[in-house]
């Protein structure tokens, strides 16, 4: 079962000369609905300024088109800010200096929650057949007189402030979206009656703005109507996954066949998860991954492993493996490509720690395959050696999503404490919330790790409540390490996570800040150093052995 919606909508121009109120609503097709919800807007443009019109309905069109542009792995409200943010900036620089101003109201509804985004005097309300909730502020000046000026407004001020409203859907309620030139007129009681005496949606919308105008009001009037039919049976991850109940796969045998696939060993076997490799019709090669049968009844299993595909789709590119678009599948798995090389923890175990350039060629690598998972709002929770692969390529790609994390897709039972302990930050064994510096603390772990084969804390076995001071610094183990170098790593695995790198991106800055540091600390040839007395130099040289050739040739 999806999410089924209805709704009404109406608008009208009274007595004024132009409509300035837009209304836009956005149903996209089942998988994007999905994945991003349904969009309902309503803005009011406000008339003192140099195109109040233009200013909603740009804004509306901004909202419809960027929206649904933003990586789907966004928090809806995270979505939303960001494009008004950057639509207010548009809204300020447009109105050929003249303020271009609107009011916005606008729900997105995905799942089985709703999201409202509200600046300015537009209302939302909740409306469950008898009680009509108002949810919105209305953003103006209390004092007398001045209630109807805007202290909050697209375009207004450089530095947008929006109200985030988030809840829970409920089966057979609804909201109501109103200009001011429908709530400043009927009130609450009035909306509220009229809603009573009219079921039908488009019908109660245009009677709440007929009613507006007919009781005297001067503004243009706006409505819009939305009601919830029915809710998704499942949550947000399994839709999203498109998990239709799948068996699991029956145990697979090297060389058979399974949904065109021929199957070769089991290359990795756990509680969590089962891999295979496999081929093609083109024989290339493929990892298969699975559950095994001790998992088949428990719950969570089947969809955390479709997110985990979810994710890898998500971040497709060069740092990571690909996924296969699997058009048939018809059992509970996906597959993802297979690369020869080895992970960063067999390099290690075979031939040593790193050496300088090779690390230097490998943490700039990893920083950038980080910084695209958080811009994608997902965290990896297991950087480890294990994870990374460096590929006969020359490509270093981050493998195991199976403990990603997305904030309002995914969900952690209590006290969990996912990833392995030696790489786990220190506020997270504290109860901390996930966080991008846990993945930084992790990433830094790593790379001391792959640097001096020991751990910047020590080893942390499971179940153990471990105490953080201040790390060993890496020149301990690697007297080779220049100054820049130590402090990078000491800086990436504090315990404290305020003395950290706030993001991937200002550690890879610092990286290279530090490498060009390095390279303009190194002596300079005297040629470069000082060029006129070396060729001056070279030009006395020569004539004194030019004098001493002719005194020889005159002698003899």
């Amino acid at each position: 079962m999806t999410l089924q919606l209805a709704f009404g909508e109406a608008s009208a121009t009274g007595p004024r000369a132009e409509n300035q109120d837009a209304i836009r609503v956005v149903t996209p097709a089942p998988a994007l609905a999905a994945s991003k919800g349904y969009l309902f807007a309503l803005a009011d443009g406000v008339s003192q300024c140099a195109d109040g019109g233009l200013a909603a309905r740009a804004t509306l069109q901004a909202l419809a088109l960027d929206y649904y542009s933003t990586p789907e792995t966004w928090a809806v409200a995270q979505s939303l800010d960001r494009l008004l943010v950057a639509h207010n900036r548009w809204l300020q620089a447009n109105g050929g200096g003249q303020p271009l101003l609107t009011t916005l109201t606008a729900m997105v509804l995905r799942g089985r929650r709703f999201t409202l985004a509200h600046v300015g005097d537009c209302r939302a309300y909740r409306w469950d057949g008898e009680q009509l909730l108002r949810l919105s502020e209305d953003h103006v000046w209390e004092q007398p007189g001045m209630q109807h000026v805007l202290k909050r407004a697209l375009g207004l001020d450089q530095h947008l402030v929006v109200d985030y409203l988030d809840g829970e859907l409920a089966e057979r309620e609804g909201f109501v979206l109103v200009s001011d030139g429908v709530w400043a007129v009927l009130g609450d009681q009035g909306i509220q009656r009229i809603l009573e005496d009219e079921q039908d949606l488009p019908a109660a919308a245009q009677a709440l703005v007929s009613a507006a105008h007919l009781a005297g009001g001067q503004d243009n009037a706006s409505a819009l109507l939305i009601r919830v039919d029915n809710l998704p049976q499942a949550g947000l991850a399994d839709t999203l996954a498109q998990l239709d109940q799948w068996p699991l796969p029956p145990r697979l045998q090297e060389g058979q066949a399974f949904e065109g696939w021929q199957v070769g060993r089991l290359v990795a076997e756990s509680r969590q998860s089962m891999v295979y490799r496999v081929r093609d019709g083109q024989d290339r090669r493929w990892l298969l991954k699975t559950l095994p049968a001790s998992r088949q009844d428990e719950p969570g299993a089947g969809p955390a492993l479709m997110l985990e595909e979810w994710f890898l789709r998500r971040v497709a590119g060069r740092h990571f493996p690909e996924a296969h678009p699997l058009p048939q599948r018809q059992h509970l798995y996906y597959v993802q490509r297979e690369y020869t090389g080895q992970t960063l923890a067999e390099h290690l175990r075979m031939s040593g720690p790193l050496t300088l350039p090779q690390w230097l060629d490998i943490a700039p690598r990893l920083l950038k395959a980080l910084g695209q998972l958080h811009r994608r709002n997902i965290l990896h929770r297991d950087i480890k050696p294990e994870n990374l692969h460096w590929g006969d390529d020359g490509e270093l790609r981050l493998l195991d999503f199976g403990l990603a994390y997305c904030p309002g897709l995914s969900q952690d039972e209590a006290h969990s404490l996912p990833g392995t302990p030696s790489y786990i930050a220190p506020e997270a064994f504290s109860g901390a919330a996930p966080s991008p510096r846990q993945d930084l603390y992790a990433a830094g772990v790593t790379l001391y790790q792959l640097l001096t084969a020991h751990y910047p804390f020590g080893e942390i076995e499971p179940f153990q409540h471990p105490r953080f001071g201040t790390p060993t610094p890496a020149s301990r183990y690697r007297p080779d390490l220049p100054g820049w170098l130590d402090e990078c790593l000491a800086r990436a695995v504090a315990a404290d996570p305020a003395a950290r790198y706030e993001t991937m991106e200002e550690w890879l800055l610092a990286l290279e800040q530090g490498e060009c540091r390095a390279l303009s600390a190194r002596p300079r040839p005297l040629l470069e150093r000082e060029p006129l007395k070396v060729w001056r130099g070279i030009a006395l040289l020569s004539l004194v052995l030019n004098l001493a050739l002719l005194i020889g040739l005159s002698m003899g």
